[in-house]
């Protein structure tokens, strides 16, 4: 807003008088926030800071330690340099003593050799002061008026931050209190350069006020929260210190941000959406970016140099049908998992999926990974122990490369263990054997026309009578062929059961005792199971 004194002594009304600096060269950067015309020599008590001096002479001493004293006086109150017309009251060089003190308080101290007008000197000046405050104000106006509408629309983070980088053309990133980065716009540079060692680069940066400067970090830093309740920090990365606009762009971001908070209380936090995107993008990537491993790293769980492990939760089955995945059921189970990985002392990018919560834990390359993930698992069933979930494990691996298997393969297990039956605290694929590898299989055609053909008329004479043959073969499959055990867990007499059975033979034209038949009919029920819970699942289920 505001010139500094070089460029005050670069306008042409200036340039006719022959300025030349004769002392205080290091404060030519000195911003200029008006320009005075001062004949007296107790102007100091006058100025509020800021101001150019402009002066004939006439009315200064003579005596050096007063033209010291005027001198320091100005210094004092924080004026922007003295400029003395060398034509009236000297005129071939201005006293040592006057020289000695600017150059020793560092006040510019400009000699014009010619006759100026200094009238003309100030309405240049000053009218360019207003000029660029009324520019400001009215940029102020426009940026409220962009973020009025942006807070009344309920634009999602990623929206604000880049109408800030768009404003101030500067890199923006909104962080958490503790550091971990929850959005950015790098404004077109490099966001691995960006973000690379930011909780650490973060945490030594504190401003003392809501809005502030640190001129160590170059960071324009403005506490983001409402109602008293402060969560995050918003930062506008700029070298040189930011003009008064960008502070205001800086605040009204803030204020958006805080409102959306409020109003998108009720869907995941920003923390989990973060999370969310940098899993979502480890599955999809099979060799991670610099950048991405950078936002990992930022949301302070690093990748490289850890072991990683996948971890999937679901909600546990309610009869033969998953529980119900309400977004509330998932953010408990998220939060649940939130509070075993700090329990456990161990990063964690934690986020819903589909169908419940998807996790990556990073444990250092010294950590008993299963001593570690059995403490993680038994603290998220005893936070859930109302309504517990079924947690599965992929396979360690120690590359980043690797994430994206270790977490895909938590998600299969867990889907395979969810009809299982069996209650174990954790799972892992050799806990889930042929269930584990149907899954795996479950987009193959060729395992569901299997499962058609083994129990297709079996199928169609339960849709046309209304009998329950399929269940009573479920039961015979899992009970091993024990008769009068598959009986007693259809609560069904032993007579009518074993008519069921001769119905099913006869039926699929099988004998159930041969182990052969009974395999494979038992496989074709696994896989029938699995293509039904595929079929329930996919409509309309996204990402919650």
């Amino acid at each position: 807003m505001y010139p500094t004194v070089a460029e005050v002594l670069a306008l042409p009304v200036l340039r006719q008088g022959r300025p030349h600096v004769v002392a205080g060269v290091a404060g030519l950067g000195a911003l200029v926030r008006w320009a005075h015309v001062a004949e007296v020599a107790d102007i100091a008590h006058l100025l509020r800071g800021g101001e150019l001096v402009l002066t004939t002479g006439v009315a200064l001493p003579d005596d050096g330690p007063s033209l010291a004293r005027y001198v320091a006086d100005l210094a004092g109150v924080g004026a922007a340099g003295l400029v003395i017309e060398l034509v009236r009251h000297w005129s071939d060089k201005l006293p040592a003593a006057l020289v000695e003190a600017a150059e020793k308080h560092g006040l510019p101290l400009v000699t014009l050799s010619r006759e100026t007008r200094y009238v003309s000197v100030t309405e240049a000046v000053n009218g360019q002061i207003v000029d660029a405050q009324v520019a400001e104000l009215r940029a102020a106006e426009r940026v409220h008026e962009t973020f009025t509408a942006l807070t009344v629309a309920g634009a999602e983070p990623g929206v604000v931050l880049g109408e800030v980088a768009r404003l101030t053309e500067q890199p923006v990133v909104l962080e958490t209190l503790s550091h971990e980065v929850l959005a950015y716009d790098a404004a077109g540079t490099d966001p691995a350069e960006l973000l690379t060692g930011w909780p650490a680069r973060s945490r030594v940066v504190q401003v003392g006020e809501r809005t502030g400067y640190h001129p160590g970090s170059g960071w324009l830093v403005t506490v983001v929260g409402a109602r008293g309740h402060d969560w995050g920090r918003l930062v506008v990365v700029c070298a040189d210190p930011p003009p008064h606009r960008h502070r205001v762009v800086a605040e009204r971001a803030a204020s958006a941000l805080a409102v959306h908070r409020l109003v998108a209380k009720d869907s995941d936090g920003l923390e989990r959406q973060a999370h969310r995107a940098v899993l979502h993008e480890l599955l999809a990537s099979p060799a991670p970016t610099a950048e991405l491993l950078a936002r990992a790293s930022a949301l302070a769980v690093p990748l490289t140099g850890r072991q990683l492990v996948g971890l999937a939760v679901r909600p546990r089955l309610i009869g033969s049908r998953p529980a119900l995945s309400t977004p509330p059921v998932l953010r408990e189970l998220a939060e649940a998992t939130v509070l075993a990985a700090r329990r456990a002392k161990v990063s964690a990018l934690v986020a819903t999926d589909d169908l419940g919560v998807r996790a990556l834990i990073a444990l250092s390359p010294e950590a008993n990974a299963d001593t570690v993930l059995h403490r993680l698992a038994t603290d998220v069933h005893e936070a859930r122990g109302s309504a517990p979930g079924v947690l599965a494990v992929g396979t360690t691996v120690s590359s980043p490369a690797e994430a994206g298997r270790t977490l895909l393969e938590a998600g299969q297990v867990a889907a395979a263990a969810l009809g299982a039956g069996a209650e174990r605290v954790l799972h892992r694929l050799s806990d889930v054997r042929l269930r584990g590898l149907l899954h795996l299989l479950s987009g193959d055609e060729r395992v569901t026309a299997f499962a058609v053909r083994e129990l297709g008329p079996l199928l169609q004479r339960d849709a046309a009578s209304g009998s329950r043959l399929v269940q009573a073969l479920r039961h015979y499959c899992e009970q091993g062929g024990n008769k009068s055990a598959a009986a007693a867990a259809a609560h069904t007499s032993r007579t009518a059961y074993y008519q069921q059975l001769a119905r099913i033979e006869q039926v699929l034209g099988v004998r159930l005792e041969d182990p052969e038949s009974m395999l494979s009919l038992y496989v074709a029920l696994l896989a029938l199971d699995l293509t039904r819970s595929s079929e329930e699942d996919s409509p309309g289920r996204g990402a919650q």
